[in-house]
């Protein structure tokens, strides 16, 4: 399964949410990837990696196709291990800005989903955190992913443009990738005691929006999780906020059969 973790809004957690995600499915014996496109590198950063440590990761991916550096390399020498067993990742670094004007001249937008398809004999989950914008790179996931999460954090501008990000990833399956599915919107940040986030999420699913449960709940242990490039699977296995990343990633688990009529809902909407 591969999976993309994408919202045009800065903030949401995406970074967060992969990481996350990808611990859960890990720590459960999956052999696991994490995907990092984003420039800014937090996915690399959350994991314990430095994406300037001459490690060759997605910028030397994407350069490999513009260049004939790397030419010799198959798609899993572009991964590295993490120190987490069943978790790895393709790291990522500030030279992803460098090159997205080239590849995009260059028409390489289905370059990553090739690199994928190779990956995915390899791994029995992948993660693609995006940078929060829809350009070259988090297009390239879109075409290459099969499912899409949206994150969400009950902010009245993330529910705005919501509705136009629908739109926007079921254009991109009628023109680029017939597979791609919205499995869901993560509510992320959320504060159960305050009035606004659920109004917000009441909102949204009167507008038959696919939103997932459990919702993952505001804590400062994430912000300590992010300090020490530790996810909180590995951190704190029994805090609230890992035991409802374990839950949701059963969720997930569950849905992989129901998300065709879930994204038809999501599209209706668009």
């Amino acid at each position: 399964m591969i999976r993309a973790v994408f919202n045009r809004k800065g903030g949401v957690g995406k970074s967060t949410i992969t990481c996350n995600l990808a611990a859960v499915a890990s720590a459960r014996g999956k052999r696991t990837l994490v995907i990092d496109i984003d420039p800014q590198a937090n996915s690399t950063s959350y994991l314990g990696q430095d994406g300037n440590d001459n490690v060759v990761g997605m910028p030397e991916f994407f350069d490999s196709q513009i260049n004939f550096s790397f030419r010799d390399f198959g798609a899993d020498d572009f991964v590295r291990p993490t120190r987490f067993e069943n978790l790895f990742l393709v790291s990522a670094n500030q030279d992803l800005l460098d090159l997205e004007s080239k590849l995009a001249a260059r028409h390489k937008i289905y370059k990553l989903r090739s690199f994928l398809e190779e990956l995915s004999n390899l791994y029995d989950e992948i993660y693609i955190d995006t940078p929060p914008i829809l350009n070259f790179y988090s297009l390239s996931a879109l075409i290459a992913c099969e499912r899409c999460l949206i994150p969400f954090d009950c902010d009245i501008f993330s529910r705005d443009a919501l509705f136009e990000l629908v739109g926007n990833i079921r254009e991109v399956r009628e023109d680029h990738n017939p597979n791609l599915m919205i499995e869901g919107v993560i509510i992320n940040q959320f504060t159960a005691q305050a009035k606004l986030p659920s109004q917000a999420v009441e909102e949204l699913k009167k507008e038959q929006l696919p939103i997932l449960e459990p919702f993952i709940s505001s804590s400062v242990k994430i912000r300590e999780s992010h300090r020490e490039h530790t996810p909180m699977a590995f951190l704190m296995p029994k805090h609230k906020v890992s035991q409802e990343f374990a839950a949701l990633y059963d969720t997930l688990s569950g849905n992989a059969t129901e998300t065709t009529e879930i994204d038809n809902k999501a599209s209706m909407t668009a």
